[in-house]
Parts: structure tokens; C-alpha cells; sequence
């Protein structure tokens, strides 16, 4: 904010840079054209979207390999897990709330979310996407839903997110192991 802003002053940088945090924390989800609000209509959009993924769920174990046999199972390539997406807008209400009654602000916010936005945050960071991780769909939707289905909120609507810590350390193999011919010329 400082810098696109070098003349406003650093109380008023820092409550800008607090609303436009908070409207992407407290983004709006978009599933099938309609908005819900976090935490409010978690449970409304929980049940919408129970029907999409019992037909995604469906599709899934349609086409599932028979059961293999345990050694047949070690060699087969792990399968990817299927995402279903649904989108995030800024919340501008949630971020205007922080500003009260500067409607100075309040434009500066407005113009900073037109112009466009990259939210940096983290995997907890999203009210939308922590729900979501944590929704029991087979209560939800009162079934068996497979473990392979990942629902994922993405920014829309002028805002883009980068998930920030996402790139998991890859693992070394295990410690092959050592002919005992090495070892007794290592003694």
C-alpha cells in the first residue's frame, strides 16, 4: 500500500492493507452462480454441493480398478485425487467493516479490488477452504463419498490466490539396503 500509495499516511496503509486481508479471508464462495457467506451459509452450501460430488462419486467408482491382490496393488500407479473446484470473491462488505465510517477508505478499497488483487495466504488462511477441508461429506451427504474427491476454493472475480507452503518436501528413498559383503569389508 505504501508504495502505490507513497502520500497516505501509515495508519491509514495499514487499515487498508487490514480490509483487503479480511476480504479475502472472509471471501464470498461461488457454486453454481450463487454466493454463500463464510461462516453463515456453511451448511447451505455443504448441502448444495452433496449432490455434485454423489455424482462425482459415482463416476469414480465406475470406473475403479476391481480389488487387486497385494502385490498387484504395490506395483499399480497411486491414482490423483479428483478436484472439485468452486470459486472465492472478495467479501468487500466484510473488508468495508474494518473501515467504519472513512468513506476515503472505503473508495481506496473499492479501486485496489477493481484493479486487481493476489491474495498470498496459507492452507488455513481461507475460511472457505478450511470448512471445506474439514466437512464430514458422508454425513453431509449421506453416503460413502471417496476419499479421492478434493474440493478446492480458488479466487475469481478480479482476485487471484497464491497458496503459499503447498510444495511438500519430497521424501529420499529409504536407506537401500547394504550387501553384507559391504559391510563386513566396512568393519
Amino acid at each position: 500500500m505504501r508504495k502505490a500509495y507513497p502520500k497516505l499516511l501509515a495508519a491509514d496503509a495499514a487499515l487498508v492493507a487490514t480490509a483487503l486481508s479480511i476480504t479475502g479471508r472472509h471471501a464470498k464462495a461461488v457454486y453454481e452462480g450463487e454466493y454463500f457467506v463464510w461462516p453463515d451459509d456453511n451448511q447451505k452450501l455443504m448441502l448444495s454441493m452433496s449432490g455434485h460430488l454423489q455424482s462425482v462419486n459415482q463416476v469414480i467408482e465406475e470406473n475403479a480398478p476391481k480389488k487387486l491382490s497385494k502385490a498387484a496393488q504395490l506395483l499399480a500407479p497411486e491414482e490423483e485425487p479428483v478436484t472439485v473446484n468452486i470459486g472465492l470473491a472478495p467479501n468487500v462488505s466484510a473488508g468495508e467493516a474494518v473501515l467504519n465510517s472513512r468513506e476515503d477508505l472505503k473508495t481506496m478499497l473499492s479501486d485496489v479490488l477493481q484493479g486487481g488483487v493476489e491474495f498470498l495466504y496459507g492452507a488455513q488462511d481461507i475460511g472457505w477452504q478450511w470448512a471445506l477441508d474439514r466437512a464430514n461429506w458422508n454425513t453431509i451427504s449421506d453416503g460413502d463419498l471417496s476419499r479421492r474427491i478434493k474440493v478446492k476454493a480458488l479466487f475469481t472475480e478480479g482476485a487471484v490466490g497464491v497458496e503459499q507452503g503447498t510444495n511438500t518436501k519430497k521424501r529420499g528413498k529409504k536407506a537401500e539396503e547394504v550387501p553384507a559383503a559391504a559391510v563386513v569389508a566396512a568393519e
